[in-house]
């Protein structure tokens, strides 16, 4: 079973959109919550295929937009709310998971019935890695932590804290988006929340407090969060599993749009390992 674009809404707050992917069984399904990154969104490139692997494996894969990612209910795919996506933070993001996932375990859910919501696997792509990796220390709920490409630090992003003076000065930086064109907006309140809550933000400390299964892929040769990310995130949580990907980038070799009906060899590698490591700890 496969529901699209399913709403989540919230008084005062923006909506959710997400996807389920599940297959109708008797048994209950661990349940699998996957957070894109930084000007990613729910039905990027592959993503659809690595949710129908992960359903085909008998888990219930759920992934979503970010409420400010840019996106709308009306229009999930790429950034037609460019105001939304200047009001974005990263509290935001981690109060949208956190909303996300008590919605999904609870009476609310039609599907609970098909959730084990005692097994809860948290996974994040690039900034995505991050808000998991923090929010998987704040909830005991989730008992294993997956991330691909992850960032280990907010504070050095150029997102974060680039050209301060001149942003605090008009308020609002632009990012170019390649792909679609688009001058991105950040306004300076982005900064402001980080700033707030820099204590919680903190990756290296969320590592280091890490109890749970956690495992970090990373490609080699990424050229947007390079693999030293990887390392530190390993090295703050030992524990830790980390498996390298060889030749290959930071969506492993996958891109927007996505129009085969297999995904590239690299991101199979990421999404074999990912369930091997769900299913066997």
């Amino acid at each position: 079973m496969i529901k699209k674009n399913q709403i989540l809404t919230r008084k005062e707050q923006k909506p959710i959109v997400f996807d389920l992917f599940f297959n109708k069984t008797k048994e209950l399904k661990p349940l699998v919550i996957f957070c894109h990154g930084y000007k990613g969104f729910k039905d990027w490139g592959a993503w659809d295929l690595v949710a129908n692997t992960f359903k085909n494996c008998d888990l219930f894969f759920v992934k979503f937009n970010f409420s400010h990612n840019g996106g709308t209910v009306e229009q999930p795919i790429d950034f037609p709310d460019l105001e939304a996506f200047a009001e974005n933070n990263y509290s935001k993001e981690l109060q949208d998971l956190d909303d996300l996932l008590s919605y999904l375990c609870s009476e609310n859910n039609s599907f609970l019935n098909e959730i084990d919501t005692k097994n809860i696997t948290l996974i994040g792509h690039s900034r995505g890695g991050g808000i998991a990796t923090i929010r998987a220390n704040e909830d005991n709920r989730i008992t294993k932590l997956i991330t691909w490409a992850s960032v280990s630090a907010f504070g050095k992003r150029t997102s974060t804290t680039g050209d301060l003076e001149q942003w605090k000065k008009d308020g609002v930086k632009y990012v170019l988006n390649g792909r679609t064109k688009q001058q991105m907006p950040h306004n300076y309140q982005f900064y402001l929340d980080y700033k707030a809550n820099k204590e919680r933000l903190n990756i290296e400390k969320a590592c280091k407090n890490i109890q749970i299964p956690h495992l970090i892929i990373h490609a080699k040769d990424d050229p947007s969060v390079t693999f030293e990310e990887a390392k530190s995130l390993h090295s703050w949580n030992p524990k830790s599993e980390l498996f390298a990907i060889k030749n290959s980038d930071h969506v492993f070799d996958a891109k927007h749009p996505w129009n085969h009906n297999l995904m590239p060899k690299a991101l199979q590698m990421v999404t074999n390992k990912s369930l091997d490591f769900i299913l066997n700890h």
